[in-house]
């Protein structure tokens, strides 16, 4: 798993990090992210499948203490060559296995963006709910970026192009993904069942889609210099921002849970 994230570590603020699209969502994650650090004032976060470590760089900026995680050795290092302030720690740890890193009650939110939990099996997802909710203080919150399976986009993509096996795909629930030339196993989980798998350990507090009318970044070729029709979207985007019902419908959705 490791290998196929640092292959696409190479190029990942190049195909996502810095695209017009990969911009416009990472705002809308940001806009949604603002409003739950303003409401809850935490000191210590937690990232886990930080890539690149754009979001933690963010989040220190932002005055939080922030320790960001990533299994691949070649994404942290990616991280650590931007420069960051001193109240940011870079580690390489295994999202499976984070118990083993750090103590318990030690962080106040806990943060994982653009689908980096897709990764996880069922059992493995919900194992990673026990996990994160032993480490996270009293009412401490978990947040996350998740690829549903009902995305709009791609079905509309393989419609156009008449590949209509693969239309439906995601909602047979995984698929071999491919991540720069790797394969990797990707499962797809909507907001109810992300809550359900959560359930035990978390309160679910609320979802939000994220890139409902702004496509997804595998369109990025098609849409770079479509800036009007780019626009247009961004500005449609922006009109459903608190629209729950479209999450699973979105490229990804932002979901919140608190700590029982």
């Amino acid at each position: 798993m490791s290998s196929a994230f640092d292959t696409a570590a190479l190029n990942y603020d190049a195909n996502f990090t810095n695209s017009v699209i990969g911009k416009l969502q990472r705002g809308y994650v940001y806009n949604h992210l603002a409003e739950i650090l303003h409401e809850t004032q935490p000191q210590k976060i937690l990232e886990v499948n930080c890539g690149t470590g754009e979001d933690a760089i963010w989040l220190s900026k932002q005055n939080f203490e922030v320790t960001a995680t990533d299994i691949s050795a070649a994404m942290i290092a990616t991280a650590k060559s931007k420069g960051h302030s001193q109240n940011l720690i870079f580690k390489c740890a295994d999202i499976n296995d984070l118990r083993s890193h750090f103590n318990s009650g030690q962080f106040d939110l806990i943060f994982s963006n653009f689908g980096g939990l897709n990764c996880l099996s069922e059992i493995q997802f919900e194992f990673f709910f026990k996990n994160t909710s032993e480490l996270l203080t009293e009412e401490g919150r978990l947040v996350l970026v998740m690829m549903p399976k009902n995305t709009l986009w791609e079905q509309l993509y393989f419609f156009a192009k008449a590949n209509f096996k693969n239309i439906s795909r995601r909602k047979k629930g995984s698929l071999i993904a491919n991540v720069d030339g790797e394969n990797v196993l990707t499962y797809y989980y909507n907001p109810k069942e992300t809550a359900e798998l959560a359930d035990y350990y978390f309160h679910f507090k609320k979802v939000r889609p994220i890139g409902f009318f702004v496509p997804p970044s595998y369109l990025e070729p098609f849409f770079k210099n479509k800036k009007r029709l780019v626009s247009i979207l961004d500005k449609l985007e922006s009109k459903i921002q608190q629209r729950k019902s479209l999450s699973k419908y979105a490229d990804h959705y932002l979901i919140v849970f608190e700590k029982r």
